[in-house]
């Protein structure tokens, strides 16, 4: 059986890369294996554009589900520096949805969207068989902006520095502890539960990324979803054509986030981490963006550097890319638990 979640770089460079249709030249930045997003120029503007997976765990609650697939969809157009602006989505709805359950999504999109100024331009809603949650449809975010407020993926440059925001396993704390709090009661205290719970709102990097890139320039910027801070800076490093040396002991590591991992017998570090953003930054601009991002609340760490070679040394020990996040491995195991 194939690994589950995203298709490793071997799998993306053999069948994907080579097959991008036709070349054109208003096309900034093409698809890369581990890069949030895709820019063209049109009008003399910057373009950002991301497509992801409408992914609602009903699990969650309709409201809070809806709450997470739209930032997931916003995301990855933020990383760029740019604010997101427009939204075109598709929605393959399983046939059981009902009415009000579509209704409370798509008016939690709407209250998220309208907040976030970004329009809905273009969509397609149907019920069909075979359509299964979470993975309910798909949609690209747009950002537009000046070609000078892009921040390129692939941006690092030796001698930045690295930071991380709100630190490991935000995503699979978040998640896990909601859907599989009947498993975890009796099994993890309650106080650590509870926390775990309310690392579902730390599950955006949209605020940081735009706090961040506001606050000084900044190099690159990459948010840690699959494979987490591991598999996030490991793909920060490759897209530039460096090395990153991180140390994770200035990382913040939310209440509730060693717990819940324990729990599941994941790696934090390692694990699907939206919310997390990890950011290049020239040293110049570390302290503005750190006095930045803790105006506003979130934390965050210097938390290591941009060197010359390739690949990731964490704490002094050379680290692999993770290959596989191991949160989908304990969504599997464990959905069973629920269903017995």
């Amino acid at each position: 059986m194939a690994d589950l979640g995203k298709v490793d770089r071997e799998f993306f460079d053999e069948y994907i890369y080579p097959h991008l249709g036709a070349d054109r030249g208003d096309v900034l930045l093409a698809p890369q294996h581990g890069v949030d997003f895709g820019a063209i120029e049109v009008g003399g503007k910057a373009i950002a554009m991301a497509t992801d997976p409408v992914f609602v765990m009903p699990s969650l609650g309709f409201e809070r589900a809806a709450w997470f697939a739209f930032h997931i969809l916003v995301s990855d157009v933020a990383v760029s520096g740019l604010a997101p602006t427009h939204l075109s989505i598709d929605f393959n709805l399983p046939p059981e949805i009902t009415d009000e359950q579509f209704a409370t999504v798509w008016e939690t999109m709407d209250a998220e969207a309208r907040e976030l100024g970004v329009s809905v331009v273009t969509g397609h809603t149907a019920r069909y068989e075979g359509c299964n949650y979470p993975m309910v449809g798909g949609a690209t975010a747009i950002a537009v902006g000046e070609h000078d407020d892009l921040v390129r993926p692939d941006g690092a440059r030796v001698g930045d520095r690295v930071v991380v925001t709100k630190g490991p396993g935000v995503e699979a704390t978040g998640l896990l502890s909601v859907q599989f709090e009947e498993l975890m009661r009796g099994e993890v205290p309650d106080g650590e539960i509870e926390a775990a719970q309310e690392r579902f709102y730390d599950m955006s990097p949209v605020r940081d990324a735009l706090v961040a890139a506001a606050a000084a320039p900044v190099s690159a910027m990459h948010d840690a979803t699959e494979c987490g801070v591991y598999g996030g800076c490991y793909e920060l490093a490759r897209a530039a054509g460096v090395g990153i040396e991180l140390d994770r002991d200035p990382i913040p590591v939310l209440p509730g986030v060693e717990a819940t991992c324990e729990f599941f017998d994941i790696d934090p570090w390692a694990s699907i981490s939206e919310g997390t953003l990890l950011l290049t930054v020239p040293e110049e601009g570390v302290d503005d963006v750190l006095d930045a991002l803790d105006a506003e609340g979130v934390p965050a760490a210097d938390a290591g550097r941009v060197v010359e070679g390739s690949g990731l040394v964490v704490d002094g020990e050379p680290t692999d890319h993770p290959g596989a996040d191991p949160y989908w491995a304990a969504v599997a195991e464990n959905l069973p638990k629920l269903e017995g």
